[in-house]
């Protein structure tokens, strides 16, 4: 029997939550606001990953892109539970986690998001199954691989 150790990186929390799922590793970012669908799918057209869905996965890219309407767009992403289960990035972005935190006060659903440093993030890669867990009164944040 093999037996595997788990390897745990630590990060920042920018919003509290908890999360486990599959990877989907952007190479950069997207703009919320125009760049997806309200089904979770990237519909820029000039989009590295256009046409991935971003439901039910763990989005990793390395900072957020464009307007501050995207605030309102993660935040129904997230209530219809058409948006990523978590955000895991290099750089915070102020405009996405408002969205996490207006889906957290008005619809009682916690989306993680975390900030990684460049060493532990390039140990990320697309399709890999992650747990995420950020908790507040610590501000640190492990992503479990």
């Amino acid at each position: 029997m093999v037996v595997t150790m788990a390897k745990v990186l630590t990060g920042k929390v920018s919003h509290p939550g908890t999360a486990e799922g599959e990877v989907l590793l952007l190479t950069e970012p997207v703009s919320f606001w125009g760049g997806v669908d309200h089904h979770g799918e990237i519909i820029d057209v000039h989009h590295a990953q256009h046409k991935a869905k971003m439901t039910n996965k763990i989005l990793v890219m390395p900072s957020g892109r464009g307007s501050s309407s995207a605030t309102a767009v993660l935040a129904e992403l997230i209530r219809t539970g058409d948006g990523p289960l978590a955000i895991i990035m290099l750089q915070c972005d102020t405009i996405l986690v408002i969205g996490a935190l207006v889906s957290a006060e008005i619809y009682g659903i916690s989306m993680p998001i975390v900030e990684l440093d460049q060493e532990q993030y390039a140990q990320l890669s697309d399709g890999m199954r992650v747990s995420v867990d950020a908790y507040s009164d610590s501000q640190i944040a492990t992503v479990t691989l």
